[in-house]
């Protein structure tokens, strides 16, 4: 099956502890606004149906379920429990504790989905991106973000990353609470100071674009530390090429792709053909 039990166990507990709720909705917000600039809003209304496929927390879920008649929220982790608390006052939202291939929505029947930093912690991401092409009604846009394969960045910036992948690599496979510690410590002596010189950067007039860890220059301290152990905590990711993610998405039944030019990398819009 298209799952990895381990990962979804692990992505649980990260929901579990990092679960949002008491994060500046204001900051949040424009977070949200990142992934979904592009999201073609004036294709969607009170009346429209659609998913968020690894809805987490729901912390994206809570903009957008006020805009559509409903949204389903599917999570095969025990972070379901977390959404529902979080989206409690919302009421038109369905949540479904399942995985992509075995989601129980009708197929071709949502008007609009998304999926945001799930896609490459799938065994088979073209498959997943197969299982949500399905559930879509012709000409229904879906948004989604995968990690990037940093194909814009210098080689010097690629280097970083193969060093700080292969010590995932070891982390990841640690006692849980021992990964915590060693990650909450990756967040204040890592990401924190790379963002704060970045953000040093961008108020004295310098290209911080190219500057490690750059898109977390505005960004509350929570969300470094919730990124620290969703980076390097986990067992199985997966990075992509521009091309590489349009090809998964033809293949699939999808068409007139476009990309973000800005960060986070990529976030991309198709449409169910």
């Amino acid at each position: 099956m298209n799952k990895d039990e381990r990962v979804i166990k692990e992505f649980g507990e990260e929901w579990l502890k990092y679960n949002y709720n008491k994060v500046n909705r204001d900051k949040l917000f424009k977070n949200f606004i990142q992934y979904f600039e592009i999201f073609p809003w004036n294709k969607i209304n009170n009346k429209s149906e659609g998913f968020d496929m690894g809805c987490g927390s729901g912390r994206w879920a809570q903009f957008v379920a006020p805009k559509v008649g409903l949204l389903n929220c599917v999570e095969p982790s025990e972070a379901i429990n977390v959404a529902r608390k979080n989206l409690g006052s919302l009421k038109n939202i369905n949540y479904l504790k399942e995985t992509t291939e075995n989601c129980s929505i009708k197929n071709d029947s949502q008007d609009f989905g998304y999926c945001l930093g799930v896609l490459h912690h799938i065994p088979d991401t073209e498959k997943a991106i197969g299982d949500c092409s399905k559930l879509l009604k012709k000409g229904a846009p879906f948004l989604i973000y995968v990690y990037y394969n940093f194909e814009n960045k210098p080689l010097w910036f690629k280097s970083i990353w193969k060093i700080s992948d292969l010590v995932r690599k070891v982390i990841s496979i640690l006692p849980q609470n021992l990964k915590k510690i060693i990650c909450e410590l990756i967040a204040f002596f890592i990401y924190y100071p790379l963002s704060k010189l970045a953000l040093l950067f961008e108020k004295i007039g310098l290209n911080s674009s190219n500057v490690p860890l750059s898109d977390y220059k505005n960004k509350p301290y929570y969300h470094l530390r919730n990124d620290a152990l969703d980076r390097f905590g986990t067992r199985l990711e997966q990075r992509f090429s521009k091309r590489e993610i349009e090809i998964m998405l033809v293949k699939n039944g999808f068409e007139k792709v476009i990309f973000s030019d800005s960060t986070p990398y990529w976030c991309c819009l198709a449409y169910k053909s």
